[in-house]
Parts: structure tokens; sequence; C-alpha cells
């Protein structure tokens, strides 16, 4: 770094380590030095210390001890050295940046003064980000949907450069993060939050623009996120600094855009950040900072011309972007996936239960279909779209390829939803004949016809299938009377696929499948997939890998050739075994499919819900990602979490998918759903009417009744008592240990 630059990030340093020593001997005053903290929702304490040191920030005691790591880090030779591996003088002061805005954010959240609650617009900032935020975007970061992450600090000359950016980094995809202030070019002290406050741009995790606070110092929320990818999905532990870094550069894609003028806190949390592996890209006259050899591109860059800032920011960081927009005149991407569209905002709306609709995928010869046909069979349904109000609406998708198999079409049918939510300003909801669609007057303003619908269909199928699709034909109807007709013969169809579904079981196949997709984040784990256990994630199933095999022979989703089945009651294969050794770089070297007890699945992290013994009660509780209450074993979700992920195989503990709870194949070597003991409200109520069902085959129906939830217990003595007063089957079944 230049003397210049680095004598301006030691500054700004010494400056955030005086703030937080200060706060901190007001807050021990008020408190106490045993006084107990920790972030909401997260298993990894103060995670920046932890990861860097291993040291475990629990007390504000702890916070003291933590704060003089931070400044020993600005002295050459401390007297009393506790932890200072050498960095490089300027990269140091960074580190020490961190340690102590964590510090002094911790304490902010100790006074109540985080979230920070903005006193002119009333707007509440994020805040720190949880465990189960980072887990819920685990897959989006994984599979290419959501190929990085930028942090935006200060603000930019004026509100349409802050939108023109930050729409920008939307429709590629990219999570934003917003911090920080600077001057307009007016002179007026504003951020990148109020410039788009004041549009009414949506903000929030469903549209990928996240402000975390008002100051500089929140920027290391952003990077506590960061940090945690190493500790959750690369398995790597609090302590090891050089892997959990290398870590971050290597496989954390984010990079900081910094707009307006610098300061020193600015240049100190920067110094931090390319500890990590994260240039910044400025929008002033700055040096350009070259690789030092913790990065191997510009450390400091500069884009004076902001429509250029974004493309410059993806090229420094060396992001893989691919988007192929549909022929439409609105913004199209997955960060419009999570957009509302409230009533007053709706121009037009078709289905859900304001009118007759449906949406069907169905499977044609390749003479019988013409590529590229868009047909809109109604009378009048120009005008009657141009009134806006409420429609009837029937959408045929008609595919036709030399590789499509009818078992495709549900896996195609499903992504019709995506297709849609992902244009700006247009709302999906449900499938098949209980679909709801609403356009707004936002999009049709910009020119959204009725005709875009059909023309996404089209062209997203082709791009998401292209390897077993070579023709997309789409029909829309708008008359109520064919819209009823062609519902009745997609009904007949739905109803067929979905016995042929329900007719594949792990022993009529010969080939399961793997999902490498999370390798990117966990090197050792590998999902092994079949008919009867999706993958831990939810997102992906046999038939889903099937597709994805087809349409990329050399992707994620590979064959497993089953082999010899070595034992029935466990899930043991000799094919499943000789992969799983190849795959995991000999980490990994045997799998039992049915069984938490011996050679369990390994998890990435990314698990909808966590199976857990307890032993007590010779049976399983299952709690599920978001649920922030205590378990009966004596520990939280996010606890948890940090014991099962990484790629390891942890006996007793295990990552799942929701709908392996009610698969016939859920611990069936350890005697199935009769050893759930203690489930989650809200998950008893997800999984009912399935689980019923099940629990009904096993000959116990009332099962659901007698599983305890967070409302009875929280602890393991209680839940005995529960169990034994309700005859919990599991108290009568063999000793799991």
């Amino acid at each position: 770094m230049s003397k210049i630059i680095a004598s301006a990030a030691i500054r700004g340093a010494h400056k955030v380590c005086r703030n937080a020593e200060e706060l901190l001997q007001k807050v021990i005053a008020e408190k106490g030095e045993d006084y107990h903290f920790e972030f909401p929702d997260t298993a990894f304490y103060l995670p920046m210390i932890y990861a860097i040191t291993g040291f475990e920030v629990k007390t504000l005691k702890d916070m003291k001890e933590a704060l003089r790591m931070a400044q020993e880090l600005l002295h050459e030779e401390p007297e009393d050295k506790i932890w200072k591996p050498y960095l490089g003088e300027a990269l140091d002061s960074g580190m020490a940046t961190l340690f102590a805005e964590e510090i002094w954010l911790a304490l902010r959240y100790i006074e109540g003064l985080e979230p920070v609650k903005d006193p002119e617009t009333g707007y509440e900032y994020n805040g720190f980000i949880t465990d189960t935020i980072q887990r819920n975007l685990g897959i989006q970061l994984v599979d290419g949907r959501m190929p990085g992450f930028a942090a935006i600090i200060g603000a930019a000359p004026d509100d349409e450069t802050a939108v023109k950016i930050v729409r920008e980094l939307q429709e590629k995809n990219i999570l934003v993060f917003l911090s920080g202030k600077a001057r307009d070019k007016n002179g007026n002290l504003t951020s990148v939050t109020h410039q788009l406050l004041r549009n009414k741009i949506e903000l929030g995790w469903d549209v990928y623009v996240v402000p975390l606070g008002p100051e500089t110092e929140h920027t290391l929320y952003a990077l506590d996120w960061a940090i945690r990818a190493s500790l959750i999905f690369g398995g790597h532990k609090g302590g090891d600094y050089r892997s959990n870094l290398k870590y971050t550069k290597d496989r954390v894609f984010a990079f900081a855009l910094v707009l307006g003028e610098l300061d020193d806190i600015k240049w100190a949390t920067g110094a931090g950040a390319i500890n990590m592996g994260f240039p910044a890209i400025c929008d002033t006259d700055v040096p350009v900072i070259h690789p030092t050899g913790v990065c191997t591109y510009e450390e400091v860059d500069k884009e004076l011309d902001h429509s250029k800032i974004v493309q410059r920011a993806i090229e420094v960081r060396g992001l893989k972007v691919i988007v192929d927009k549909p022929p439409i005149p609105i913004a199209y991407g997955p960060a419009f996936e999570g957009e509302r569209i409230r009533k007053e905002e709706t121009f037009i709306e078709f289905g859900g239960t304001r009118s007759p609709a449906f949406e069907w995928v169905r499977l044609r010869e390749m003479d019988e279909i013409e590529d590229g046909k868009i047909e809109i069979v109604g009378d009048n349904w120009k005008e009657r779209y141009e009134q806006g109000g409420i429609m009837p609406l029937g959408i045929l998708v008609e595919v036709a390829g030399r590789k499509m198999q009818p078992d495709f079409l549900p896996i195609i049918e499903r992504r019709l939803h995506h297709n849609i939510n992902e244009g700006q300003g247009i709302w999906h909801m449900g499938q098949r004949d209980i679909n709801w669609i609403r356009i707004s007057h936002a999009a049709k303003q910009a020119g959204f016809t009725l005709e875009d619908i059909a023309k996404i269909h089209h062209a997203m199928t082709h791009k998401r299938f292209s390897a077993i699709v070579d023709k997309v034909q789409v029909t829309l109807f708008t008359d109520e009377e064919d819209v009823k007709k062609w519902c009745e013969l997609a009904r007949v169809e739905w109803r067929e696929r979905d016995k042929r579904l329900e007719a594949l079981t792990d022993e009529s196949v010969d080939t399961f499948y793997s999902c490498l997709l999370c390798q990117s984040f966990a090197p050792t784990h590998v999902c092994v997939i079949t008919p009867e256990r999706l993958g831990l994630c939810g997102a992906y199933n046999w038939l889903d890998c099937k597709a994805a095999y087809e349409i990329d022979p050399t992707g994620g989703n590979q064959p497993i050739p089953k082999g010899e089945l070595v034992d029935p009651k466990y899930g043991r294969y000799t094919g499943v075994d000789e992969y799983l050794k190849k795959a995991s770089g000999g980490a990994v070297e045997t799998l039992n499919l049915y069984t938490i007890m011996e050679n369990p699945m390994t998890s990435c992290g990314c698990f909808e819900c966590i199976v857990a013994i307890i032993p007590e009660a010779n049976g399983v509780m299952i709690v599920q990602r978001g649920h922030t209450g205590m378990t009966p074993i004596g520990m939280k979700f996010s606890t948890l979490a940090g014991t099962v992920g990484g790629g390891v195989q942890t006996p007793g503990f295990m990552g799942v998918g929701v709908n392996f709870i009610t698969s016939k194949k859920f611990l069936h070597g350890d005697g199935g759903i009769k050893r759930i003991v203690w489930m989650t409200k809200a998950l008893k109520e997800r999984v009912k009417e399935k689980f019923q069902q099940r629990a009904a085959e096993e000959g116990v129906p009332d099962l659901l009744d007698k599983i305890a939830d967070e409302t009875i217990c929280e602890d393991s003595e209680k839940l005995l008592e529960f169990l034994t007063q309700v005859g919990h089957p599991a108290l009568e079944m063999e000793p799991m240990i």
C-alpha cells in the first residue's frame, strides 16, 4: 500500500479502537464485566474475532481482551503480546479495525442502538446478518444464481446514479449491502440507502438490496457474513486465520464500491477487507494499489464513469456473471424474484381466487409444434388487457426435444414460477391450477404486454433446458370457457404424472445422483440423492438431478451406479462408497443412507433441518432453519448447525431437507418416524398432511399428537414427562445407543 494510504488506514484504526474502548468502559460501568452478550442467531460469538483468533467473546470482560488484541496489532512490539501474526503494518491496522468495529457494534446492541432506526425516514436497517440468512442464501451462492456480493459504502453524486448502479447489480444477480455516508454533488451528506428510499425502491433480502446501517463501521456486518462462510461451509476452525482468509479470497466473491470522498475510517475498513481478498473500486481519483501478495488483482482501483463502475468491479474481482435477458421491456433476474406487488400497485391479475387460471407444460413430438410460435386465443383480449383489473389466463407451454422424457415435464413446469417472478414488476405464486399472476402499473407503463409472458417462457425454457428442449411453443388462453376446458385436460395428465412419480423408489432405479454444487463452498461434502431422499437443501430431488445431468453431463449432478446392496437396513451400497471416496478426495469413505447413527450424510451447511439424537428419550428431535428458540438438547439451531456443517460426518446429527421427513426411507435403519419425539410447532404444521398419512401407514395414526414441540417443553426432563404421559412409541423401541 502507498505510504499516504497506509497512514490513513492506521489513523482510522486508532480512531475506531478509541471509540470502541470508550463505549466499552461505559457499558462495563453500567453492566459489569460478567455481562453476557451474543449477536442474534449465530453460533460464532463475535464471528470476525473468533475466525481469526479462535477467541470466543462471550462477556464484556472477553471484549476487553479482544480489544487488547486489536490494539496489539497497532504496535510493532507490544509489551504483553496476546496474538499478533504479522500481515504488514497497514493490513494489521485493517484487521485491528475489524476487531474494534465488531466490538463497537456488539456494545451498541447491548445499548439498544442496533439495528439502527433512521430518525429521518423511520426505516430500520438490517443490522447483524444471522446464520439462518447465511444458510438460506447458501444454495444461491453455490449454484450460480448469485455470483457474488457488493458492499456499497457512501453515496452516489445523485439519486438517479444510485438507482442505476443498484439496478445494474440486481440485473446481474449480485447481492448488495449498503452502509456509510458521503456528500452528493450538491454537498449534502446522504447515503445510497436514503437515495433509494427517496425513489421508492424496494429494499430487503427478497430483492438483494440490504441496508446494514448508516455508518462505515456497519460494513463489518457484511465482512462478518463473509468470514462465516469459511466456518459454516468450508469447515475451517476458529483461529486458523490463514485458512479462513484464504477461503474468503478464493471462494467468497465480494468487492466494495466506495462512492464519494474517503476518510480515515473508510481506508481502515478497506484495509481489513483487503485482508479477506476483497478489492475496493472508488469513484474518486485515488491511487491504484496493485497486488501485495494477499490478492492477485488490484486491491484499490478507480472508475470515475459511474456507467462503467459496476463492470469494472466485476472485472477486477473476476466474477462470472451470465445474464441472458428475455426480449421484454423490463429488468430481469433472480434479484427481482422476491419483489412484492401489492393490490394498489397492481394493473392486472390472473388466477388465485380472482379468476380461472392454469399453467401446463405438455410434451409434443418434434413435428407437432413450431419453435417460437406464440398464440393468444380469446375474444377481445387486447382490449380487456388494456383495461386492467382481472382476467382468466391459461398458459400452455409445449416442448419437444430429442432428449426429452416425460419425467422432465414437472421440472420444467416448476421453473415457470421462477420464469415469471424474475421480471421486475411482475409477480407469480403457486403452480398448476392454483397459480396467481400480477402485473404492476410500473411494468405496464414500461410496455409489458400479455405476449411478454409467453416470450419469457419461450426464452427461459430454452436457456434453462437447452440440452433437452429443442422447440418451445406457447399458447395463452384468455376466455373463461377455454381456460376451464384446457385445465381439465391438464388435470388428467397431472394425475397420471403424480402416480408415475409416486412409484419411484430407491429399489426401482439402478442409479442415484450426486450434488456437488456446494463443493465450491464445502470441498469435502457430497450429497447423495435418491428417489426417496432429496438433497438436504430441499432444492434438488432425484428427477431434478437426472434432468440436470442430461442438460450438463460435466456439471454438479453426476450419476452414481448403486452397485451391490451391502446393508438393506441402513442403506449402504458399494457403488455409493466408491463414488464418495473419489468425489470427496478421500475424506468420506462410506455412507449409510437410512441412519443417523453410523456414517450418516455429510452436510455443507445449507440444510433445511437438523435431526439430532436425544439419548435419554431414545429418539430424535428435528429443528428447522430459522427457529431461534432452545431445543431439548440444550442447543439452539445456530449452535447445532455449527457442529453439523463443513462436509464432515457427525453420528447422531444430520442435516436433511424438509420433505425427507415424510419419506419411507427417513431413518429407516433406526426405526423411521416413530423415533421423532420433538419437532418445532411450525415444522409440524408444514408436514402435517403427509406426516399423518405416513404415521397411519406405520400403525401410529396419532403419532403427531405424541410428538412434543416448543409449546410443550424445551428441556429433556419435561420432554420425558410428556412422552411418558402420552405413551410415545420411542420409549418402547430398541435403544439407539
